[in-house]
């Protein structure tokens, strides 16, 4: 191992950050200063292995410096790397991966502006360009244009995010964003303007027929007691009725397929965790969502916290789960807050720790930060990022339930999936399936957003259709064409608005329903801007491990961009270009980022005629 140390010192801010995390150095091999006081210091190395085993706190030891400073310097990177034994080259490779850290220096406060495709309909591009003139460059922010914060309702969106010292850390979320409020956001994220309630983001609010918003807007997402009250828990009672083999049974013959994009089996995946004779068992709770369009977890969370909680744990008691994880995307500021909140009172309450319910099962959660990487949501990234690597995807096999985190068998669903869970066992699972279709089943939420009257979190049964779902959300006059999937799915036109959103429909009109993303976009849209941003989204979020994405995914935009200033032949030579390396992305592709590259800009051409 290669742990060749600069000459760089941590400060005293840094050094403090990174102890609060892991306490003090009990060693100068640690880091702390060689005075000769201990003389087994300049005997022997204390550490080693036992360090090495904490590797996984080097993500939240990059936040803690973050957090704290605002910046990763050399110093503090190399401290942190001292005080978990890992080479200095190899964090750095981890710090420089994540667009939320910066290893170069920065001011305390960054303002982060979307441009994604919701906030760039909604002018995005001049919000951004009103602000960075009036926060010139001695105004002590830094602004960043990003990709999607998860405000889609709200477009155009911005996220301040100040460091320093706890009494000082501050963040603030504008939505919709005006360049007043995003400059009183940037310089006094502590007077900031609160967030509208989750409630404000789902239309439906108060309807009878709600099954998984139901809690939104009714019950204090702060508040176990309300929780309970309002049907909490009841689940998590009957899941220890039925035992680990019981509830499998309950989610795999309710037919619960992941709501993450890939529809595998709930059940099928659970059972095969759960069968794994390598211990411990692990449970990973997907929140990072990061698909452009894609908010619902988010307004669950807010919303419903302790649903979270509740569903995780029955997920890990079915799969013979000790420990959780919770990943969180990084800019979630409220639901870290909200969920942080639940847990701790769950555990205060005993409906986490070393005895559940006092049913003698042990269990609890961890949050896990992200900060910035949309390949992360592949869940073999996601394993990565958690044991303190860069978030690169892994070959599969071998699978997650045979080794996943930690090298141990795994279970892995989003958040949207485990909450499903809870009406699984409390309604039973028949009841559940005669929701939706005979192979889409129960309710699914949708994220509607663009040009819409009332965009937000819409929760249907399977089988209801485009239409049906657009005039809900007030679909304005001039419909262009509607993106399903998000930036990974494919656009339809105004006149197929009578597909069913279910797996099955979907494929059979050679779309995705994906994670439930719905984008509706008017004349007024530049299509060939909007794909261009999608081309620009994948190159940006591409990993790099292997050569068709790394490399496809910049020709992709480089053709695109041509294209926007060209015409006639040259721009058909350009399509035939990106056809290619679109197949090449497909089929060549570790995993799905690369693979769905190509498959919004494909429908583009072949189904709205974008370039004609």
């Amino acid at each position: 191992m290669d742990l060749r140390f600069g000459d760089s010192e941590p400060t005293d801010e840094e050094r403090a950050a990174v102890d609060a995390l892991l306490g003090p150095p009990e060693s100068s091999w640690e880091g702390a200063a060689r005075d000769g006081t201990d003389p087994a210091d300049l005997r022997w190395a204390r550490g080693g292995r036992e360090a090495r085993d904490r590797r996984d706190l080097l993500l939240p030891g990059l936040h803690a410096v973050n957090d704290r400073v605002g910046w990763i310097s050399g110093g503090a990177l190399d401290y942190l790397c001292r005080r978990l034994t890992v080479p200095p080259a190899e964090a750095y490779g981890v710090a420089t991966f994540y667009a939320m850290f910066s290893v170069r220096p920065r001011p305390a406060t960054v303002l982060h502006l979307c441009t994604d495709l919701a906030c760039a309909a909604a002018g995005a591009i001049d919000l951004c360009a009103a602000v960075e003139r009036r926060l010139g460059p001695d105004s002590g922010v830094r602004v960043e244009r990003g990709p999607c914060l998860g405000l889609c309702e709200r477009a155009p969106a911005a996220l301040a995010v100040r460091a320093g010292r706890s009494e000082l850390r501050a963040t603030a979320v504008c939505a919709p964003a005006t360049p007043d409020t995003a400059v009183h956001a940037a310089t006094a994220p502590e007077s900031a303007p609160a967030e509208p309630p989750p409630a404000a983001a789902v239309p439906q609010t108060g309807e009878s027929t709600l099954t998984l918003l139901g809690r939104i807007g009714t019950a204090d997402p702060t508040s176990l007691d309300d929780y309970r009250a309002h049907g909490g828990c009841t689940a998590l009672r009957r899941a220890f009725e039925l035992g680990p083999a019981g509830v499998i049974r309950e989610v795999t013959d309710a037919g619960l397929a992941g709501r993450g994009g890939a529809a595998f089996p709930t059940g099928r995946k659970w059972q095969a965790t759960a069968a794994q004779p390598d211990h411990p068992h692990y449970l990973v709770c997907n929140a990072d969502e990061s698909e452009p369009g894609t908010f619902k977890d988010r307004v669950l969370m807010e919303g419903d916290p302790y649903a979270l909680v509740e569903a995780m744990t029955i997920a890990a008691y079915a799969t013979g789960a000790h420990k959780g994880y919770l990943y969180l995307r990084g800019e979630y500021p409220r639901a870290l807050a909200r969920l942080t909140h639940a847990i701790t009172q769950a555990r205060t309450r005993g409906l986490l720790g070393d005895d559940v319910l006092g049913q003698g099962y042990a269990f609890d959660i961890e949050i896990r930060r992200g900060a910035g990487a949309y390949i992360c949501g592949e869940e073999t990234a996601l394993f990565n990022s958690i044991e303190g690597y860069r978030g690169e995807p892994r070959s599969k096999p071998p699978f997650p339930v045979e080794k996943g985190l930690f090298g141990k068998p795994t279970v892995e669903n989003n958040v949207e999936t485990l909450v499903n869970v809870l009406p699984i066992l409390t309604m039973g699972a028949p009841a559940y399936a005669a929701i939706g279709t005979r192979t889409s089943t129960g309710p699914k939420l949708y994220c509607v957003s663009g040009s819409v009257d009332r965009p937000g979190v819409y929760e249907l049964p399977f089988g209801a259709t485009l239409g049906e779902l657009l005039t809900l959300a007030g679909v304005r006059k001039g419909l262009r064409a509607v993106l399903l999937g998000g930036a990974a799915g494919g656009f339809v036109r105004p006149d197929e608005l009578d597909i069913p959103l279910t797996f099955e429909g979907t494929r059979e009109a050679g779309t995705t329903l994906g994670s439930g993303v719905v984008m509706a976009f008017d004349d007024t849209v530049p299509l060939p801007r909007l794909l261009l941003r999608v081309a620009e989204f994948f190159r940006d979020e591409s990993c790099g491990q292997c050569v068709p994405c790394r490399v496809g995914t910049v020709r992709q935009e480089e053709a695109l961009r041509r294209i926007v200033e060209r015409t006639g032949a040259a721009a058909a030579d350009d399509i035939a270009l990106l056809r290619e390396v679109g197949r090449a992305m497909r089929d060549a592709s570790i995993c799905g980022l690369g693979q769905t590259a190509w498959n919004a800009v494909e429908s583009a051409i072949d189904r709205l005629g974008a370039y004609e």
